[in-house]
């Protein structure tokens, strides 16, 4: 088996080393392009332009995409600013020289904006030494009516024809740092400034404005004045983002197109025994597989022999013991929980490749081992199919776990509480017969053992659901054996899970503990059966609704809708019959309640045959003297037993 995995694992690592590398070779090669320009004499385009239309997208970088145009001309837009031709690209110093096809370069100059793209206008200190022989140069654009002597205004700017004279004015540019307040300002208007770089030309101001004029920009990002100081290239790094002084790398091109034939050819080879190799390890595979179907084969015939014995002693109800290192194995070294709670933890395990098993693992620092003692002494005794079946159990040392048959559906609270969409919709059929199964449970631990059972402990969480969604009572860790003479049983303190208690299991005041305990608490859960919420529940809005079973009580006794979810014909009946049903079980005192056998009896019953029982929340004051032959406790101060 560990060889399997080993050999697994490097076949795993083998493809993907081998996808990587290709990945990565295509990923450079789908860059390179027989010319990078759009036509012979044109400017050389690479990283971090890219050409769109003719390379994938990250062959370059954000805000750099140029085209050509139908005349072989490479064009750059600027967002907000429109199209500019490039006339050349120096990547040591990262500057681009752009120019205006219609010879007009002020006229884009007057709507340039560089706030969206990701190059300068000007040069920073941090950039100043990259880019030497250029400063910032800041240029006012005027508009000047010719009825000024021309000689005031000419002399000083310089005279943008390209503009045009629209409606008799001329516009001029001027440097920004002269002055301008000898212009007569009722005939001459500013109507825009910017900032320009330009190589430091004592004719640079004038060269500007003539026809086929060049605007220089530069970036800062990404950086790649160290890759282009070392004569190399720089590209993008492979799978990396594509922003930030850490997203780019140096490179070498290769040194002739006989390189990258070669490349090409070498990643064919690649492919060509990656797939030899793949095919050899699908037929030793294959080979393996028939070897070892032919070995299980014979293992399977004497695991049959074994799950034979097993069943056998399956059958004689006697659980088998298991040391602690079966518990281990039979559990995959507790490889899946199913549960925990505060006596320990439930796995689920395995005694063959067909017979599932669910093992509880008691605390090891947790009691007394009453719980353990109690489940085994129950539950190992009996057979039912509505109680779980206790497999085996283990009692290593300190080391304690019960063996129990595995359920599916887990526990009826996971679809009675559960807002879970996926979980499947019991029917209100489907919850009678639930409802049935469990007191037949009940009943049989009431009358059909020898010795009585007494739960103490009936509630949602604990009853289980097979693959058909029967139930079977489970847990037995609270259980109590007395005699079917015994009316009453003895108790120190009360147990059970709050809100499923009987009162009696608190106040010998309401009468003596005994098998009509279990019938309270089968009331409480088969009134969160109906309702799909707990019986006692602080998080509805209406206050009246916290306590369910006394607001249900009142529905019915006033001839209201129970304001449940009803979906075919029929249900309304069951529901209000699982009500009543349930009613009676929650009676206050036990003498009112009904036995486990009758409640079977009531439930198999059409619901016309059904009677309203008395209002168990007009009955918790006790009786006077008077009275007391009606089988109530009397109004004796008992002492009240602690939890």
């Amino acid at each position: 088996m560990q060889t399997s995995v080993v050999f697994a694992s490097f076949l795993f690592l083998f493809f993907t080393i081998a996808i990587s590398s290709s990945n990565h070779a295509a990923t450079q090669n789908d860059c390179m392009l027989p010319s990078n320009r759009c036509r012979d004499d044109g400017p050389d385009i690479r990283f971090p332009f890219w050409i769109k239309g003719r390379q994938p997208e990250h062959c370059g970088y954000p805000g750099f995409a140029v085209s050509c145009t139908a005349t072989s001309e490479t064009v750059l837009e600027l967002p907000f600013s429109g199209s500019f031709f490039i006339g050349n690209i120096n990547y040591a110093s990262q500057t681009v020289s752009l120019y205006d096809p219609d010879g007009c370069l002020p006229q884009k100059l007057l709507h340039l904006n560089l706030s969206a793209s990701p190059f300068l206008n000007k040069v920073s200190n941090q950039q100043a030494y990259y880019a030497e022989g250029t400063q910032e140069r800041v240029i006012s654009f005027v508009n000047c009516s010719p009825t000024e002597p021309e000689r005031d205004i000419n002399g000083d700017g310089q005279l943008i024809s390209c503009l045009g004279v629209s409606a008799g004015h001329q516009v001029y540019a001027f440097f920004s740092d002269l002055s301008l307040s000898y212009l007569p300002l009722s005939f001459c208007e500013k109507i825009k400034t910017i900032s320009y770089l330009k190589p430091m030309d004592p004719v640079w101001f004038y060269e500007l404005f003539v026809p086929d004029s060049n605007l220089l920009l530069s970036w800062s990002q990404p950086w790649c004045g160290s890759c282009e100081a070392e004569g190399r290239y720089c590209r993008l790094k492979n799978n990396t983002n594509r922003s930030g002084p850490e997203s780019t790398e140096c490179y070498s091109l290769p040194k002739s197109p006989s390189s990258l034939a070669l490349d090409a050819s070498a990643k064919k080879v690649l492919t060509g025994v990656t797939t030899g190799f793949f095919l050899l390890v699908v037929a030793i595979m294959v080979s393996f597989k028939r070897y070892r179907d032919y070995k299980s084969d014979k293992i399977e015939k004497e695991n049959q022999v074994r799950i034979l014995k097993f069943l056998d002693d399956y059958k004689t109800l006697k659980p088998s013991r298991y040391t602690f290192a079966d518990i281990k194995r039979i559990t995959n070294q507790f490889k899946e929980k199913l549960g925990e709670g505060g006596y320990g933890s439930v796995y689920k395990g395995k005694l063959s490749n067909e017979i599932l098993v669910a093992v509880k693992v008691f605390n090891n620092s947790t009691g007394d081992g009453e719980d353990f003692i109690n489940e085994v002494g129950t539950i190992g005794r009996i057979h039912h199919i509505n109680v779980v079946r206790l497999v085996g159990f283990c009692a290593d040392g300190y080391r304690r776990a019960l063996v129990y048959e595995f359920l599916p559906n887990e526990s009826l609270e996971k679809f009675i509480f559960s807002r879970d969409t996926k979980r499947p919709h019991l029917g209100w059929e489907k919850l009678q017969d639930i409802a049935t199964g469990i007191a037949k449970g009940i009943e049989y631990l009431h009358q059909g053992c020898e010795l009585r059972i007494l739960h103490f402990d009936i509630k949602p969480h604990n009853i289980l659901l097979d693959e058909n969604f029967n139930p079977k009572v489970s847990d037995f860790g609270l259980a109590k054996l007395f005699s079917k003479d015994e009316s009453a049983i003895s108790m120190t303190a009360a147990r059970g899970t709050i809100g499923y208690i009987a009162p009696e299991v608190f106040s010998r005041n309401f009468g003596h503990v005994s098998h009509k305990s279990d019938v309270y608490s089968f009331g409480i859960m088969l009134l969160e059966m109906v309702g799909g919420r707990k019986n006692i529940d602080s998080t509805v809005e209406n206050t009246s609704q916290v306590y369910f079973s006394q607001w249900i009580y009142n529905h019915l006794s006033h001839g209201k809708e129970l304001e449940i979810r009803i979906d075919e014909d029929g249900d309304a009946g069951i529901a209000k019959k699982l009500t009543i049903v349930a009613l009676w079980c929650i009676q206050w005192y036990p003498v009112d309640r009904p036995s486990m056998k009758v409640v079977v009896q009531m439930l198999e019953a059409d619901i016309e045959s059904l009677i309203m029982p008395p209002n168990p929340f007009d009955s918790t004051m006790c009786l006077d003297t008077n009275v007391a032959n009606s089988g109530r406790p009397l109004c004796t101060k008992l002492p009240i037993i602690s939890e």
